[in-house]
């Protein structure tokens, strides 16, 4: 299937500090996209050039058939995007019950208490989320791209922080939204867990981006073994 969203070629400069000199990105609806690399490889730069955070110093960014050199975050949302930072996504001044209902009308979503309850936190939609655990507040922010739907779902290392229960809830989710037709990207350093729930593996490396293909092609990568693996025996990942 064709790519919904293509992050072709960028780079992107930090002052003296070349970050990325030409790496690439898909997301590929109905699949489970995961991005690896060590921090500072520019993995969550990539990302963030991906959801209009960001603009690249050359290259291009395709949402659609929409073509930009880069895109502004709420205009890929109203296409479709949505995208979940390492940090808050919600205000603290109102309840996560009123920021879901927001969501929901603004884009005719989900309903509120379904997505809360498949996430196992409908208990706590009528707290501030300064009330809620890192845990708790993390399952409400996975629950909030059930209630928008969109066409396409990025998250930038949704697992820190949380316990290995929660991250095996996130993880269904995330595949849970792909089986629903979704595209999905994600980060992240829990090479167990992502590699065991990942349709295609793509690599960043020294300001690049390698095409690793299905995790069995990434195992048997052996610059990637070595390079970022590391220790990891994935021959014993279930």
């Amino acid at each position: 299937m064709n790519p919904v969203l293509v992050a072709d070629s960028v780079s992107k400069r930090f002052g003296a500090r070349r970050v990325l000199t030409s790496a690439s990105l898909r997301a590929v609806p109905g699949e489970l996209r995961v991005l690896f690399g060590r921090n500072g490889e520019g993995k969550s730069t990539l990302l963030r050039i991906a959801a209009g955070l960001i603009a690249p110093d050359s290259g291009a960014v395709r949402f659609g058939k929409k073509v930009r050199l880069s895109w502004r975050l709420d205009q890929l949302a109203a296409e479709g995007l949505f995208f979940l930072p390492d940090y808050d996504l919600f205000s603290r001044a109102f309840t996560v019950r009123t920021q879901l209902k927001m969501i929901q009308q603004q884009y005719n979503g989900g309903d509120v208490v379904e997505a809360a309850e498949r996430l196992g936190v409908g208990e706590h939609l009528d707290k501030k989320p300064y009330e809620m655990s890192g845990g708790e507040l993390r399952r409400m922010e996975v629950a909030a791209v059930f209630v928008r739907r969109p066409i396409c779902f990025l998250a930038d290392e949704p697992y820190r922080g949380v316990a290995p229960v929660i991250a095996e809830r996130l993880t269904q989710a995330f595949r849970d939204l792909a089986a629903e037709g979704i595209a999905v990207v994600v980060t992240g350093h829990e090479v167990p867990t992502l590699l065991a729930a990942a349709d295609h593996v793509t690599w960043s490396t020294s300001g690049t981006t390698y095409e690793l293909g299905p995790p069995a092609s990434a195992e048997r990568h052996e610059t990637f073994r070595r390079e970022y693996l590391g220790s990891w025996n994935v021959r014993n990942i279930e």
